[in-house]
């Protein structure tokens, strides 16, 4: 297992996983998001080869819409 920092607190992640499979825990697969490693965004079709590394602070923002 690794730390990293997910939206602001520390989260356990097993080594090695990515942020597909970071999603799919989280059970937010299928919902509009985008996400930010150490200030840098991640395009979805990058999220199954971005590997998690300890010390990452991941940013998950959730679309909405309205107006």
């Amino acid at each position: 297992m690794i730390e990293i920092e997910l939206n602001g607190a520390p989260h356990r992640v097993p080594a090695r996983q990515s942020l597909d499979q970071l999603i799919a825990a989280l059970e937010l697969s299928g919902q509009a998001l985008a996400l930010a490693v150490n200030r840098q965004v991640v395009p979805r079709q990058q999220w199954p080869e971005r590997l998690l590394q300890a010390r990452d602070k991941v940013d998950i923002v959730r679309a909405i819409g309205g107006g």
